[in-house]
């Protein structure tokens, strides 16, 4: 299959280059043959416009700032360039000084370091590279174990990693390469302080990585002190859904989303697409609630959210991949780092009240370049965090009515528009978070909208071979 590069920008500090040519192989890249082996055998040999830019800076020892869609291939555009770097140091002596530390990626959560991990675990499988990753959340003995035989590669939330630091077990001396992966949202989610003790324990003379699917201005501007003339590779539009997710908005009281979901879900099963979805909520308790409704209405539903244990979502997530859960119902814990090969569809029953965390939410589906569904169900209440939304992704989105047959909804306001008449009395008063006040006070849950910073959802033995996210060979 040919992959054509699209809108790609590539630049070296103020200076602007031309881009490669549009048409390469992983071969191209010069990669070590145990590492293209490991690639050949996932299916792939094309590579996507992030990786097909990325890599070669990367190779080439440049400091680095990738952006692009999610979904599109950035863990690869890191890992692969990051093994044949360090492959040289590749050793096959059980002593632990033969396997120091030599690239350290930190990840704001869980499942996204797990994701990391697996990536670098399929990919590295032919070398003597060891690679392991530590997360808060779960015991510290196992990890313990793992760091003090050595590894190449470590992957880590920020908060564990200095845990192991504090326990003498994580030396940090020998790191050559540094990467912040989702680095905008780490930033912003206050890691800021995690990160910088971090950093001052590695080694000046570094390549550092920075990349994710959104840079704000602001944020640029501050991960511009972590890196040295950088190459900052942007592919297709910033703020952007990929092109394979067709988006679509109903707007629905906040008491009728709930069986609005139901008859979506219904809709999709006579059209014969797949039921299964992603649900995002925005709060740990409403994402429970959702799920067991969602349950008593038929749907095989599942909820992930930070107060499950780590044994409740390694089951919750395994039964949704295998096909036992058809709804995922999950927080923004889920948002980024879930690999879930094919995703036809998420829905937002409620928008996030960070615009960036939507693109985030509906990058669920619509990867690799498969087809996928992102249907956000909205109250009048929530025009303002959708006005935000379409002001970030510069476009507006499509508005159209629930499909045929539903239930008996109160009537749609029109955007910009206030309700008409009385509102309807709710069902679960919990499900109603208004961002703005309505014309009729409703009752007030009184629970907390936001997530825990460093939460996730974590197999306890995650397979190994997550989505390279380039395109598999004809």
């Amino acid at each position: 299959m040919i992959n054509t590069v699209p809108e790609i920008n590539v630049s070296t500090g103020a200076t602007e280059s031309s881009a490669p040519p549009a048409t390469i192989t992983f071969a191209d890249f010069g990669l070590d043959p145990k590492i293209q082996k490991a690639v050949s055998e996932q299916g792939y040999n094309t590579p996507t416009p992030i990786q097909a830019q990325a890599i070669p800076h990367v190779l080439a020892g440049s400091d680095l700032m990738g952006a692009a869609q999610t979904g599109t291939g950035k863990t690869a555009a890191f890992v692969l360039p990051i093994i044949q770097k360090i492959l040289r140091h590749a050793s096959s002596s059980a002593s632990p000084a033969r396997h120091p530390i030599r690239a350290l990626v930190l990840t704001p959560t869980r499942e996204l370091a797990v994701q990391v991990a697996e990536n670098a675990a399929s990919y590295s499988k032919h070398t003597d590279l060891r690679a392991a990753v530590v997360y808060g959340g779960v015991d510290m003995k196992e990890q313990v174990a793992t760091l003090r035989n050595g590894v190449e590669i470590l992957i880590a939330t920020p908060g564990r990693l200095l845990d192991h630091i504090g326990s003498k077990v994580a030396n940090l001396s020998q790191v050559e390469i540094l990467v912040l992966d989702e680095a905008d949202r780490m930033l912003d989610m206050g890691f800021l302080p995690d990160l910088q003790r971090i950093i001052d324990l590695i080694p000046a003379q570094r390549q550092t990585l920075l990349f994710s699917a959104t840079f704000s201005p602001e944020i640029k501007k501050l991960a511009q002190s972590y890196l040295r003339t950088p190459v900052t590779v942007e592919v297709a539009r910033q703020n952007a859904a990929a092109d394979t997710v067709k988006q679509v908005v109903h707007m629905v009281a906040s008491a009728d989303k709930q069986r609005a979901i139901v008859k979506v879900l219904e809709a999709r099963t006579r059209q014969g697409l797949s039921r299964q979805c992603i649900i995002f909520t925005n709060s740990r308790l409403g994402c429970a609630k959702l799920s067991r409704a969602l349950e008593r209405d038929g749907i095989k539903a599942g909820a992930i959210h930070g107060d499950k244990s780590q044994g409740e979502r390694t089951l919750t997530l395994d039964a949704f991949k295998s096909g036992a859960i058809e709804a995922l119902v999950a927080t923004d814990v889920a948002a980024r780092g879930l690999d879930i090969p094919s995703m036809p569809c998420v829905i937002n029953h409620e928008l996030p009240y960070n615009a960036e965390d939507f693109i985030h939410r509906i990058g669920r589906t619509g990867r690799a370049g498969s087809k996928g569904d992102a249907i956000a169900l909205v109250d009048a209440s929530e025009k303002r965090l959708l006005d935000d939304i379409e002001k970030l992704m510069k476009r507006k989105l499509d508005v159209q009515p629930l499909p045929e047959g539903g239930p008996s909804f109160s009537p749609a306001p029109s955007r910009g528009s206030s309700r008409s008449g009385a509102p309807a009395k709710m069902s679960d008063p919990f499900f109603y978070k208004p961002y703005e006040p309505s014309v009729t006070p409703q009752p007030s849950s009184g629970v907390t909208n936001s997530e825990e910073k460093k939460v996730g959802i974590t197999p306890a033995k995650p397979a190994v071979g997550a989505l390279l996210g380039g395109f598999k060979k004809k």
